[in-house]
């Protein structure tokens, strides 16, 4: 899978250094990854929320952090749409971000 965009993470774990390891891990993960449907994600990661159009939420650091991003399967890419605190997620539209 092709993903859009690393500096994203990078920026946020530089900011947020517990979440580093584990960001990596995942973004190594995913990059290597073949997805073609939600059942492909679920099958990695069981505690991921699928949501609408493609959206995904993954729990990062025991659900410490979320991830939100959008899986396009037809081209092979995820976008990262939001990282942040589980409070802080608390606070947006993960559908929508």
């Amino acid at each position: 899978m092709r993903i859009i965009a690393r500096k994203t993470l990078v920026e946020y774990w530089t900011a947020n250094p517990r979440s580093e390891e584990q960001l990596k891990a995942w973004y190594a993960e995913a990059d290597s990854a073949s997805w073609t449907a939600p059942a492909d994600v679920k099958a990695k990661y069981g505690s991921a929320s699928i949501l609408k159009d493609g959206r995904v939420v993954f729990n990062i650091c025991g659900n410490e952090f979320r991830l939100v991003v959008w899986i396009n399967d037809d081209f092979s890419t995820i976008y990262i749409r939001f990282i942040g605190t589980h409070s802080e997620y608390d606070e947006i539209d993960a559908q929508t971000i």
